[in-house]
């Protein structure tokens, strides 16, 4: 039986078929769907881990066991997951152990466009590249089959493209005995303590399975040459082969679906079968580097840009004028967006709890420099509020603030995180900013769930990824604990108590934590009622517009006085009682609750 299946919607329908048996991750897009619909087999035990090198420590562990598993995230992820998959080549695995990474070429939601192909490189593992579907399903299987058998992680690289998009997926059954037990682990300090004495013996091992993996490279089934017209050669993977392939109908292909380490035989066979060989592949030139330390001449990224997703109309043009298509060759049907496609700046939602702070630090309180975090939070940096003057990644924000502080800036400073990203990696440059005597103002922006990525459970989230119920992580507590002694809590929806708690943790001689409490509307108690505007009393003076809610508009009714467009609430958009910020702050007292 076939389905359409997006790409994630596959690895996490082959991890059921192939035999998984614990999948572990962090959300981020674009591989958040993977766990959420592995959840979805109860054969397979699931969890959002507090961060990737948990997810990946977890995952380890299991793999240890004699149990396949599976670890997923996002690009950035496989940052902080990296010294535990390093040490995990070292000593090997004993179950399958997958690493999933979804990469983000065109940074649709990442702060930065890392091609982590060099990952595998890196860490000296193999590492497969699915093109579309299907390949992401059978790709688990055949990473899984790959890693037990090397004794190694193996890493499975997707792309938004890949991720996002369906194909059709032909379904098997699972292929597993979930009835046996899990056998006693097979103790081997020598091989599974990392320690520098023994990981130094380990090392040779990992050199030599390398080698003998490029050997088999060369006959791995998913790479395969395929024949066409001799004059162009091109060597691709992933979605862009399907792309080239559309482009450059007549020509010979080299498609990679082992991308590490590189098929030096059968690249060097098809290199001789070609007058000019092309290496298409979106960021970094990670095959075309390789190919030409074999001494092979091969063109790319003198023809393709390094930046951005190489979509069929970014081929086209590039190659075009490259002078490997003929102008006339391109196609206008294949401009990538329409030249006067308006642009729309991203804002928070109706009912968001983040809009007191921001309408606050982007107004009352704007000498205030501002930290900023990743998550919905980081709308911030955007008008109307303008608010956020840093931010680079997940727990960051704290430690900027803390260098804030001991470079001796003389502007008042808070760092701004969110609760989720609080238990990621917040809390170890808190206990930094404690231990060292520091006095930077931590603001955590609480709104119960990881919002950004979609509403996934963290530790003071009462329930598991499956939906069973588990115990709350009192973040005040943790900030207490952590020698914190300046804690406030307050109501989000409560502009005028948010700008007395971040007055008087700034204030503070030491180190000051603001917890601002209020749930996301999406996993909050529902709507009730609306808010409007009574035009006669309303001046036009566009203090509400600064709140940046979507549901404030601009009424077509100028003030009489000076001219200026009165407010107007979409009645379909407002969230009534859920959030009266625009009521708080009105100050002609216009804003009142709908009858």
């Amino acid at each position: 039986m076939k389905a359409l299946l997006s790409g994630n919607e596959a690895i996490a329908r082959g991890a059921y078929e192939y035999g998984v048996k614990v999948a572990t991750g962090y959300p981020g897009t674009p591989s958040s769907e993977i766990l959420e619909n592995v959840a979805r087999y109860q054969e397979i035990y699931s969890e959002w881990s507090v961060n990737e090198k948990v997810a990946m420590d977890v995952a380890i562990g299991a793999a240890y066991a004699d149990r396949r598993a599976m670890v997923t995230m996002k690009s950035v992820g496989m940052n902080v997951a990296a010294d535990s998959f390093f040490y995990a080549v070292y000593t090997g695995v004993k179950g399958g152990l997958l690493i999933v990474t979804a990469d983000d070429p065109g940074m649709f939601s990442s702060q930065n466009e890392q091609d982590n192909r060099h990952y595998a490189r890196f860490a000296k593992m193999p590492m497969l590249e699915p093109s579309d579907s299907q390949e992401a399903k059978d790709f688990v299987g055949v990473g899984l089959g790959l890693s037990e058998e090397w004794d190694t992680p193996v890493l499975l690289r997707t792309v938004m493209r890949i991720s996002h998009s369906a194909s059709p997926v032909e379904l098997g059954e699972r292929t597993c005995d979930d009835t046996a037990p899990t056998p006693p682990l097979e103790r081997n300090p020598r091989k599974l303590v990392s320690t520098c004495l023994w990981a130094r013996d380990r090392h040779p091992v990992v050199e030599e399975r390398l080698k003998r993996l490029g050997e088999l490279a060369s006959t791995f089934p998913f790479n395969r040459l395929e024949w066409g017209e001799r004059t162009l050669g091109i060597v691709a993977s992933g979605p862009v082969y399907h792309y080239a392939r559309e482009i450059f109908p007549e020509a010979s292909f080299l498609k990679l679906g082992m991308t590490y380490p590189l098929p030096t035989a059968l690249i060097q066979e098809f290199a001789t079968g070609v007058e000019q060989l092309l290496v298409i592949e979106e960021l970094d030139p990670f095959l075309e580097e390789q190919i030409k330390a074999m001494g092979i001449a091969c063109r790319g990224k003198d023809v393709f840009p390094a930046c951005g997703e190489l979509l069929p109309a970014v081929i086209e043009r590039s190659a075009a004028q490259a002078g490997i298509l003929p102008q006339e060759a391109i196609k206008a049907k294949r401009q990538v967006a329409p030249p006067d496609l308006p642009g729309r700046s991203p804002v928070l939602c109706p009912g968001c709890p983040h809009r007191s702070t921001f309408y606050l630090l982007g107004n009352k309180l704007k000498k205030v420099v501002v930290a900023g975090d990743i998550g919905c939070y980081n709308l911030g940096a955007l008008p109307p509020f303008n608010a956020t003057d840093t931010m680079g990644a997940m727990g960051a924000s704290v430690g900027v603030a803390h260098g804030f502080d001991v470079a001796g800036i003389p502007d008042p400073f808070v760092a701004v995180i969110g609760d989720s990203t609080f238990f990621h990696a917040g809390i170890p440059p808190l206990l930094d900013i404690v231990h060292n005597g520091g006095k930077s103002t931590v603001v955590i922006l609480d709104n119960h769930t990881t919002a950004m990525t979609g509403h996934q459970d963290h530790p003071s989230v009462p329930m598991k990824l499956g939906g069973q119920p588990a115990p709350k992580v009192d973040i005040e507590a943790i900030v207490r604990a952590s020698g914190v002694t300046d804690v406030h809590k307050v109501d989000a929806f409560d502009v005028k108590g948010v700008e007395g708690a971040l007055k008087e943790a700034l204030a503070f001689d030491g180190p000051s934590v603001v917890i601002v409490d209020g749930p996301c509307f999406f996993v909050g108690p529902g709507a009730t009622g609306v808010y409007e505007v009574n035009s006669e009393m309303c001046n036009g003076c566009a203090l509400c517009f600064r709140l940046g809610c979507p549901a404030i508009i601009q009424s077509e009714e100028l003030d009489a006085k000076r001219a200026r467009p009165k407010a107007e609430i979409d009645p379909v958009l407002c969230v009534g009682t859920i959030c009266n910020m625009c009521a708080q702050i009105c100050p002609r007292q216009a804003i009142y609750l709908a009858e």
